[in-house]
């Protein structure tokens, strides 16, 4: 996923960066709330991670902007506000899940999944397509029962997929799951992927549309 973290603590801000990366997503990490306001308008991200005490105001300020704007993304809050007065006002501006600080790595992991499969509509993170067999909740995938080893961006790819396996992905959306900002982009970086995807999970694996996008193979 494309996942946005807006969080002014830098010991935090980079735990939660580097672990979420080592999930093997892309982020984009904002310390202040210009900055993190610029950068939801500017790229579609899948997930935004909102601190809401940021030293030029509220996150909560952003959420319901997003929320006014009609914007569906999801956003988990990560927050010292411990009251439960707090939580209920995340949640009523729209809020899909809230974690007070100090919280466990693991479990934002764990919400972070969950959150994506409810707006995927993919309750058992477990898909099956064709020969292949796709963990999401682990990031592992079975060919004909057998485990192939996939790269963090190979992974990317495919979970990109498997996300909307019936939809069409566009190429830009895959390069959005792929890099964060200052991360260099080829032109063929895709092509790339989805060639090594073909090589190990089988060439009918990834269907091209061409000139529209990607779609997981049936």
């Amino acid at each position: 996923m494309r996942i946005l973290l807006i969080e002014d603590d830098a010991v935090l801000g980079e735990a939660v960066r580097d672990y979420v990366a080592g999930l093997g997503h892309a982020v984009d990490w904002m310390q202040t709330l210009d900055d993190g306001r610029t950068a939801s308008g500017t790229v579609d991200y899948d997930l935004v991670l909102l601190d809401l005490r940021l030293p030029d105001g509220s996150g909560l300020s952003l959420l319901k902007d997003l929320r006014r704007a009609g914007a569906v993304t999801p956003v988990i809050i990560l927050t010292a506000h411990d009251q439960i007065s707090d939580r209920i006002e995340g949640l009523n501006s729209g809020a899909d899940d809230y974690l007070v600080k100090p919280f466990n790595l693991g479990e934002l992991g764990a919400r972070m999944l969950a959150v994506a499969r409810r707006y995927a509509g993919a309750a058992v993170p477990v898909l099956e397509a064709g020969p292949l067999t796709i963990q999401l909740a682990d990031r592992r995938v079975l060919r004909e029962g057998t485990p192939v080893d996939l790269s963090s961006r190979e992974w990317a790819v495919l979970a990109r997929l498997a996300a909307r396996p019936d939809a069409i992905v566009s190429k830009g959306q895959i390069e959005e799951a792929l890099y964060a900002f200052g991360s260099e982009i080829e032109s063929n970086t895709v092509e790339v992927y989805v060639s090594r995807l073909r090589k190990k999970l089988g060439k009918d694996c990834v269907e091209t549309l061409r000139g529209i996008g990607y779609r997981l193979g049936r």
